[in-house]
């Protein structure tokens, strides 16, 4: 199976061996790393915020991370069942020295992860990343004694303070989205997205709310990731039910896409374009996505009058390129929205309250918003890696195939083909090269991907 060790945190497949999978060894190991670089980092840091998603693997790893973390001597605040961006603003909330989330995002129920956070509660950097990984090399660690164990110590309900924020933001109208009176079905997909969304509908004034895969049990009723294909029951059920729209997140609440009224996708390359619709509309500014988005939120941008800025794919490299620029908005377009003056990470709760406030706004049923936007078609697609695979090499015989077209290699490799393009990139969560192309006719933007996919194959 896998473990894989990258800025987006330690991710890996239960059970196996250790150093090759996600086992206990390993998790106590890398966390004890963890916790060693923020009190070396803060030599008074005493306390630290984690939380988990709702896979089968969560109890034990928690206890697992907890239980090192008071070896340490670290107080832990136990958020147990939580999401992604809840846990980045607790560290801030209680003023932690940082955080671990346990999830492996949109990856299958086998696979946990940790992620890791600063005292902002924003993603670490490679520097920090490759310190955590040296101290867990060496096994540097310093446990305390007995008298000086950290202990598990409760801070309140961190999701409804993190609902409130939301609510106090000043872009959000509740009033309008009670107005609108909107029917929501939620596809939870048997995680922490159960709490968290209908909470969060409720707080907004939405009464007339349908759970899909309400149990948090962490045996997913599809794959986890929210892409058209794993969202055929939440289609269905919009349709059946007469809704507004449907809303899937992933396991962890950390990506957001929306069903139109009819059954067909918005899209969650839309997402982003959408709420930066919204927001650029209050607010001028920049923004900025990975360069795997589509160019859309380019084209709202500049209809605006700010200018777009693409990063590297990751979290991390999105952020630093928001603060870089100035982005009032920015994120990923696999559903992920950043809102900085909230906080820096991608947040599904502020996404739909942002989306809700737009939609009743518009006046506009959510497929006629849809078709205000341009439409780009982006084909994703994947090649898994097998072992000892050099993906330089293949990237660098691939490179020269296309030495004619403009390439950009800061994040893999990027070909423009006119208005077309390609993006090669392996993957910081599984062992995979990404291909993602785009244009302005699907079948276009599935012949290109399927000619890079050819090449890849031939080279390895």
């Amino acid at each position: 199976m896998a473990l894989i060790k990258s800025i987006s945190g330690i991710r890996g497949t239960i059970g196996g061996n250790p150093g090759d999978n996600l086992t206990p060894l390993d998790v106590v190991k890398f966390t004890a790393a963890f916790g060693t670089l923020l009190i070396k980092e803060n030599p008074s840091a005493k306390k630290i915020v984690v939380g988990r998603d709702g896979r089968i693997s969560g109890a034990m790893v928690k206890g697992l991370v907890i239980s090192t973390l008071n070896a340490l001597g670290l107080d832990v605040i136990d958020l147990d069942y939580s999401t992604t961006p809840t846990v980045e603003m607790a560290v801030v909330f209680e003023n932690a020295a940082g955080g671990i989330i346990l999830t492996a995002s949109h990856n299958p129920k086998e696979w946990n992860a940790l992620k890791l956070l600063n005292s902002k509660g924003e993603f670490i950097n490679v520097e920090e990343g490759l310190q955590v990984l040296a101290i867990a090399e060496k096994e540097t660690f310093d446990f305390v004694s007995v008298d000086k164990l950290g202990a598990v110590i409760n801070c309140g309900d961190q999701l409804q303070k993190h609902i409130d924020a939301i609510l106090n933001y000043e872009l959000v109208d509740v009033a309008a989205i009670k107005k609108a009176k909107f029917k929501i079905v939620v596809d939870a997909v048997n995680s922490t997205g159960a709490i968290a969304v209908p909470a969060m509908l409720k707080a907004l004034g939405v009464k007339d709310i349908v759970v899909l895969n309400e149990e948090v049990t962490g045996k997913f009723a599809h794959n986890p990731e929210p892409l058209p294909e794993h969202l055929t029951q939440l289609s269905t059920e919009v349709v059946k039910h007469s809704a507004s729209l449907g809303i899937a997140v992933d396991p962890d609440v950390d990506r957001l896409c929306f069903v139109c009224e009819d059954g067909s996708m918005f899209g969650e390359e839309y997402t982003l374009v959408a709420v930066a619709d919204y927001v650029l509309s209050k607010r001028k500014g920049n923004t900025v996505s990975n360069m795997s988005s589509t160019r859309a939120l380019r084209d709202v941008t500049e209809k605006h009058g700010g200018q777009y800025y693409p990063s590297a794919v990751g979290e991390v490299n999105v952020v630093n390129k928001m603060k870089a620029m100035n982005a009032v908005i920015g994120g990923e377009g696999n559903g992920g929205i950043i809102v900085p003056d909230l906080h820096y990470g991608r947040d599904a709760l502020i996404g739909i309250a942002l989306f809700l406030t737009h939609l009743a706004h518009s006046k506009k049923s959510i497929k006629q918003l849809r078709n205000t936007y341009p439409d780009y078609f982006i084909s994703k697609n994947k090649i898994t890696l097998e072992r000892n695979i050099d993906v330089k090499s293949v990237f660098d015989k691939i490179k020269s195939k296309y030495k004619n077209q403009p390439i950009n290699s800061e994040d893999g490799l990027k070909i423009e083909f006119d208005t077309d393009w390609v993006h090669l990139r392996t993957s910081n969560t599984e062992p995979i090269i990404r291909i993602y192309a785009e244009s302005n006719f699907e079948t276009t933007a599935d012949n290109i991907a399927k000619r890079l996919m050819k090449d890849i194959n031939e080279v390895m």
